[in-house]
């Protein structure tokens, strides 16, 4: 279901490129369900596929939402609530910032890019990169807020 959110969030900010709310939903059930998040992690990347086809531009998706799962989980689990915010913006932001970079080593093996191509690329991406970076620190105010929401419903909807 989550995944399936994760995905309908993004198709109804199709209108806006590069802005979305993956990286708020991945920081988040990072943050809450650890490891168990690479469920719907990988179910928003299956039906991403699923809906807008499976071409040369889906295989990054395989890794580059990881790179944010990693770096959500090497966070500390218990930090100050006035800190955690922030950090959760910053991480989240700064996948934005280096999505393309991220992204390049599939495109330069895909394309058979020099390092010279594969630089180039990245530079002609950040303007790019710059409106994902932005959009994810702004919508990384959403991370706190989601967070309490999914212990709020795991609570509720735990066994008694």
């Amino acid at each position: 279901m989550l995944g399936g959110i994760m995905y309908a969030s993004k198709a109804m900010m199709e209108f806006a490129p590069n802005v979305h709310l993956i990286g708020v939903f991945t920081v988040a059930l990072t943050v809450v369900y650890r490891w168990k998040a690479l469920y719907p992690i990988y179910t928003f990347v299956l039906v991403t596929g699923l809906a807008n086809g499976f071409g040369i531009w889906w295989y990054p998706y395989l890794y580059t939402w990881a790179v944010l799962f990693g770096m959500t989980m090497l966070l500390p689990k218990k930090m100050p609530k006035a800190v955690a915010p922030v950090v959760y913006c910053i991480v989240c932001g700064l996948h934005g910032y280096l999505y393309g970079t991220i992204y390049a080593p599939y495109q330069a093996l895909a394309f058979h890019m020099s390092f010279k191509g594969t630089v180039a690329w990245v530079i002609a991406g950040l303007p790019w990169d710059f409106v994902h970076g932005t959009s994810n620190l702004i919508c990384g105010i959403l991370i706190t807020p989601l967070i309490h929401l999914l212990k709020k419903a795991e609570i509720l909807t735990a066994p008694k």
